[in-house]
């Protein structure tokens, strides 16, 4: 098990404050090992055991809380006790529980429970729920593994340890779900585990959730999606396709299946940002994998074909550093990346070699005309090249995502 300390010191301060503690990211994604990691350290703390109330709902024995009546009535069975020092409540997938934020929002207003929940859906906290729980929660996005944290694990379990490179390959192509280490790296089994995170997501996040009656239609438009990870993609586009297919959906139709991908976490989207004239525009996002694995499920794995797959682990990288991302736009020129947290910014390119073709001037040229003092990097697979560039530093992306600085 991985210490998922950047997210762990994120949480901490809120530990015993009144407010919600709302953990969310796609399924198998580590909430689960997160929220024990939390019970662990509170209960190292001096936390007596009998005060921990704990519900998982993907845990056959807790079938029978369905609403917030059966969550009121579970956890007020088990603080009968009445302890002046109060409960501490762990839910995992709370959004299984039918209207849970009354019971919630409740248990809050006792002020005698410290309360820790997960989702696997953005719209856990949608805008009726945001307003019910104004300034009474606090949420914490979390992703797979970083390639970081999978060295972490992955070095504990294989004989590759200290060869970053092979291991760098693995995951370039497995991902970063934590369970992938309870198996034994054989492809075709790696693969299966995959295609099941996917269709779960698929199922219980996005058709149920949604009613979506065309399941057919919704995997084409995620395929496309995959096969098109890093370009510029419009509901449009993705319209004209199907209709090649000799199928038909409205792109305002495709634009809704989009946004409940997105909402489920199985895609991210990078709007695009223009940078002279410092506004976000309304079309032609790119969208990226939740987790490289998904790309393998999707759509296989060709080692020489690797570009998308090195953009969708950057802006996996940059999620897990807590960035906001967008897609750069200068000009007829375009910057892969514009990252930015608080006061923090940075630009980045990235490709597969700078020593291709023109890859060199191109990547590079993208920088032209930004002129701000914020770091700019290019990101390659190569092992050496000038370092700086009219201010604009070069770095090996395995090296970029192990130097969190």
């Amino acid at each position: 098990m991985v210490q998922r300390e950047k997210y762990l010191k994120n949480i901490r301060p809120f530990y015993k404050k009144p407010v919600i503690k709302v953990i969310t990211g796609i399924r198998r994604c580590g909430k689960s090992v997160l929220l024990q990691q939390v019970r662990d350290e509170l209960l190292a703390s001096g936390i007596r055991s009998e005060r921990m109330i704990a519900i998982d709902k993907e845990l056959h024995e807790f079938d029978g809380i369905v609403n917030y009546r059966d969550l009121h009535d579970y956890v007020a069975v088990r603080s009968k006790n009445n302890s002046p020092t109060g409960y501490f409540v762990f839910i995992d997938e709370v959004q299984e529980i039918e209207h849970w934020e009354k019971t919630i929002n409740s248990l809050l207003a006792e002020q005698k429970y410290d309360i820790y929940i997960t989702g696997s859906n953005a719209r856990l906290l949608s805008s009726e729920l945001a307003t019910l729980l104004a300034g009474r929660y606090v949420e914490f996005q979390i992703h797979t593994l970083s390639f970081s944290e999978f060295l972490m694990l992955r070095e504990t379990t294989s004989a590759k340890k200290g060869n970053e490179g092979e291991l760098f390959e693995e995951y370039l192509k497995y991902g970063g779900f934590p369970a992938l280490h309870n198996f034994s790296w054989e492809e075709i089994a790696s693969r299966q585990y995959l295609q099941s995170i996917y269709d779960s997501v698929i199922l219980k996040d996005i058709i149920m959730r949604n009613q979506v009656r065309d399941v057919a239609m919704l995997h084409r438009i995620l395929h496309f999606l995959a096969d098109n990870t890093g370009n510029i993609t419009t509901a449009k586009n993705i319209s004209d396709y199907v209709k090649s297919l000799h199928y038909r959906i409205a792109p305002e139709t495709v634009q809704n299946y989009i946004q409940y991908a997105v909402d489920s976490y199985i895609l991210n989207q990078a709007k695009r940002y223009d940078v002279k004239g410092k506004r976000l525009l309304e079309l032609h996002e790119k969208y990226y994998l939740a987790d490289p694995g998904l790309l393998f499920a999707l759509t296989g794995y060709d080692p020489a074909a690797i570009s998308q797959r090195l953009e969708n682990v950057v802006m996996h990288e940059m999620l897990t550093r807590g960035f906001s991302v967008t897609v750069g736009k200068t000009g007829t020129y375009e910057i892969d990346f514009i990252c930015e947290k608080g006061n923090e910014k940075l630009y980045l390119q990235v490709c597969k070699s700078l020593y291709e073709g023109n890859a060199s001037t191109r990547e590079y040229r993208a920088f032209e005309g930004i002129d701000d003092h914020f770091p700019k990097y290019v990101l390659s697979m190569d092992n050496g090249f000038d370092t700086n560039r009219n201010g604009v530093k070069w770095m090996n992306i395995k090296d970029f995502l192990l130097a969190e600085k």
